[in-house]
């Protein structure tokens, strides 16, 4: 059995199969089946790579086979995808590739290697921009269809990122491109407790562009490091951090010793802020409605001056540790459809639809009228979202404010990022991009209540 081929097979049979998550299945299955070095990564690439691009595997799949690939046996259809993915995107052999995978296909489908064969065949007769220019949709006609085949988004994405990018259809592509692109691991080195230079030559990596605590992990495995084990570092995104650390930097009005993230699972940014509150003498104080994820939450903060409160951030004013206009500085890092990390979670591009909107805009504009509540006269709110579309960014946060019956003013945010960096907008509000900044997709409005 090739191993690191049937790994990737399990993986992404179980993210299709059981609405899996990559990222938590596979290490299992590297580990049960001892696969490292060169074949652990062989076996990430194809599972990562196969489920960015499902979407136009799918396409080239359908027409190969004659027939649409829904209707092909789910075991036989993810091998198919596998071998796929190897002919259109990999330097692997075709005949290695059509081989490996009709001897996968032996074992998860007996009685279909024939036709796998026939149709990886088929597949390997054009590279992937023949295909393209067969089965896409023409450019003239049908730029969004085109570029969500070409580049393997669902097309209400494309059509979401081309409007929050003010339908540049250039830099919408550069940024599909880089959604594609499997990204560096960001290490954030905790203000007081790491150095980032001394974390970067210790961690192997490099200081990070932007961020003052960020470092870009050139490989391994973040959680064998001694700094991420005790404490003094954390995996996160560049972007996460640079939206926290606005924040904190933002000047307030008065008193500035009680903080508070709302939503603040699973506890990155609580414990950035944590960890800056400690340098100042300032506790946070950090609320999770999801159990498991308040424990997380919990593990991440241990030994800050962090409270953290399993409960709904709704409550404001009805929860006695949750008082109004009690706190100093409040991040909204709301609940979204994580639009803005696709490079991270191949398989989320293709679970959210745009049904999912209404629930989440509604949970983010009572979130956020809730940390206008707990937020004093005088204080800095920061609300954030993982995801560029502008009904989740800036409808949401105008509404909100405007609804919320209290006085309130938006920060410029371009001022607290750091001195040089690109394509910030025209503000008030600020949105991080992949292709821009190689961070996550980050939204970052700032408000003060006057």
């Amino acid at each position: 059995m090739d191993l690191p081929r049937h790994a990737a097979y399990e993986a992404v049979a179980a993210v299709n199969r059981d609405d899996a998550y990559a990222n938590l299945v596979l290490p299992v299955i590297l580990r049960e089946q001892g696969l490292i070095g060169r074949d652990a990564a062989f076996a990430t690439e194809l599972t990562y790579g196969t489920l960015r691009h499902l979407g136009t595997l799918d396409a080239i799949l359908t027409s190969a086979a004659g027939r649409d690939v829904q209707r092909i046996d789910p075991p036989v259809r993810d091998a198919l995808r596998l071998g796929a993915y190897q002919l259109l995107h990999t330097r692997v052999p075709a005949h290695a590739a059509v081989s490996s995978t009709v001897d996968l296909v032996r074992t998860v489908g007996p009685g279909a290697t024939g036709f796998a064969n026939a149709v990886l065949r088929e597949v390997a007769g054009q590279d992937l921009d023949g295909w393209v220019s067969r089965l896409a949709p023409s450019p003239e006609t049908d730029p969004i269809g085109h570029l969500a085949l070409a580049h393997s988004h669902p097309q209400w994405i494309v059509r979401a990122f081309s409007e929050a990018l003010g339908g540049d259809l250039g830099e919408t592509t550069r940024l599909l491109i880089e959604d594609n692109v499997r990204p560096p691991v960001h290490l954030c080195a905790r203000p007081g407790l790491a150095d980032p230079v001394e974390l970067a030559d210790e961690a192997g990596g490099a200081p990070g562009a932007f961020s003052p605590y960020a470092v870009y992990l050139g490989g391994g495995s973040p959680g064998d490091l001694a700094a991420v084990a005790d404490g003094r570092a954390h995996v996160q995104d560049e972007g996460s951090q640079l939206v926290a650390t606005a924040l904190a930097v933002a000047p307030v009005d008065g008193p500035d010793g009680r903080w508070l993230d709302l939503c603040a699972g699973p506890g990155g940014k609580s414990a950035l802020l944590g960890a800056i509150a400690a340098q100042r003498g300032a506790r946070l104080t950090a609320v999770e409605v999801a159990e498991h994820r308040a424990r997380l939450v919990e593990k991440a903060t241990q030994g800050l001056p962090v409270t953290v409160l399993h409960t709904d951030g709704r409550l404001v004013g009805s929860e006695a540790k949750l008082p109004e206009e009690h706190f100093d500085r409040v991040l909204v890092d709301a609940p979204c459809t994580g639009l803005g990390s696709l490079r991270r979670r191949p398989e989320s591009r293709w679970r959210r639809q745009p049904s999912d909107l209404p629930a989440l805009t509604r949970l983010q504009r009572e979130l956020l009228a809730a940390g206008l509540r707990a937020l004093r006269p005088g204080g800095v709110l920061a609300y954030v979202t993982c995801s560029p579309h502008t009904v989740e960014t800036h409808v949401s946060v105008t509404e909100a404010a405007r609804r919320s019956g209290t006085a309130v003013d938006f920060v410029d945010a371009r001022p607290l990022l750091p001195a040089g960096m690109p394509g910030l907008g025209d503000g008030p509000t600020v949105q991080l991009w992949p292709h821009r900044h190689g961070t996550d997709a980050m939204f970052l409005a700032l408000l003060r209540r006057t």
